[in-house]
């Protein structure tokens, strides 16, 4: 027997479910349909599919379901992943509601024209926020170029813990403390220590 499942993701405690909620059953009233299963997580689009319930959301859709959310942005961190998960659930028969954007995708119906140009766009969109964040990192990465930046990891030996104590090493070399005693004594590894006095130390 078919169901319907509805998808609800707020980022921060900050943000409030019920409002997609409202939403989603406000809907379905409209629709006459009933939700069968909830899922409801408090997550940032930044985690992954798992962690945002999203691979257990394709698990339990199977062909003939209805998926609904109140919004495209509750499924993805970007429009190249939600139109991605859209068209899995197309392909594998599911119906799709996203309430904000008036789309519903009918499974049934999957070859009809408005489906087609719905899922088209989607994926012209998709390769249009790619272009424009290639292009935005090219822009960035010129502009830093251009004013004599250089770019990456610079080279040479990075800060440490123990800048500013070459003295009190110093001392304690010379009184003949091991280096492992003092690592001890400064709380850091021997290894830090040793690389410390090997590439600032010995320049000196």
């Amino acid at each position: 027997m078919s169901k319907t499942v509805a998808y609800v993701r707020v980022s921060t405690d900050g943000q409030d479910n019920q409002n997609q909620k409202y939403e989603i059953l406000n809907y379905c009233d409209r629709e006459r349909w009933q939700v069968d299963k909830w899922l409801d997580l408090e997550m940032s689009s930044r985690r992954s599919t798992k962690e945002r319930r999203i691979d257990e959301l394709i698990s339990v859709l199977q062909a003939g379901d209805r998926l609904i959310v109140s919004e495209l942005s509750r499924l993805g961190r970007s429009t190249g992943e939600v139109i991605q998960l859209v068209k899995e659930l197309t392909t594998r028969g599911v119906e799709f509601v996203a309430i904000k954007q008036r789309l519903r995708i009918n499974a049934k119906n999957g070859q009809d024209i408005t489906s087609k140009v719905m899922v088209t766009m989607f994926s012209l969109l998709a390769e249009l926020e790619r272009d424009l964040i290639s292009e935005r990192t090219k822009i960035a990465l010129a502009h830093i170029k251009a004013k004599g930046k250089k770019l990456g990891r610079p080279k040479g030996p990075g800060k440490s813990k123990l800048d500013g104590k070459e003295a009190e090493i110093r001392g304690f070399l010379e009184k003949g403390v091991t280096r492992l005693n003092i690592a001890k004594i400064l709380d850091v590894s021997w290894g830090t220590l040793d690389t410390f006095i090997k590439q600032k130390m010995n320049k000196q």
